[in-house]
């Protein structure tokens, strides 16, 4: 296994990825350290998995920022301070502007295969109702580069869902969130190999 990659998760409710990296983490098939959890939500339910790892947390609302820019700089001066090298956003559903110094460095995985169901707007069930009224019949999860327009960013790594007979959005859902929980593990350990090839 490679040097743990420190990273910061950012989170805006239930934290079912958050609790999904620090359980495979506790497994040993994980080469992470979370130095920090940032929440834009302070009910978010996924704070009590960090503190219950012992992982500091930070609460950041955009409607108690003086805009954009400052709530995006309170959440990249933090990741800054906890000395990240990644930032992994896991169910964030807020737009941050991405300073020079983290392009590249910010992940998200969206429900589908972008470029197809994504933009403003799609996320959680819109996803799965939106692939379903299409009649497609391969959806999946794509791990990508955050960027300043939503779902553009380059691609790291997607893995293919089959679309079932008699699928509701709900049903397709449980079965990508599936793909997701082995995807952003794997995309975060080749991130930390490479890393570490890459050290000097």
């Amino acid at each position: 296994m490679p040097s743990p990659l420190p990273i910061a998760v950012l989170i805006s409710g239930g934290g079912t990825t958050l609790r999904n990296l620090i359980e495979k983490i506790r497994a040993g098939t994980l080469p992470v350290d979370i130095r920090l959890v940032i929440s834009s939500s302070p009910t978010a339910a996924g704070l009590k998995f960090a503190s219950d790892a012992g992982i500091p947390t930070l609460v950041d609302e955009k409607k108690k920022s003086a805009g954009e820019k400052a709530f995006s700089e309170t959440i990249f001066g933090a990741c800054r301070a906890a000395n990240v090298k990644y930032v992994v956003m896991g169910g964030f559903l807020k737009h941050v502007i991405i300073p020079p110094d983290f392009e590249n460095r910010v992940l998200n995985i969206h429900p589908a295969l972008l470029p197809a169901f994504g933009g403003k707007g799609m996320y959680g069930l819109h996803v799965h109702q939106a692939v379903l009224a299409s009649g497609a019949k391969i959806t999946g999860c794509t791990v990508h580069f955050v960027n300043n327009e939503y779902d553009q960013g380059p691609v790291i790594l997607q893995r293919e869902v089959a679309v079932q007979p008699g699928d509701s959005p709900e049903m397709l859902q449980a079965r990508v969130f599936a793909a997701e929980c082995e995807a952003y593990p794997a995309a975060l350990t080749a991130l930390a190999e490479n890393d570490e090839h890459n050290s000097p």
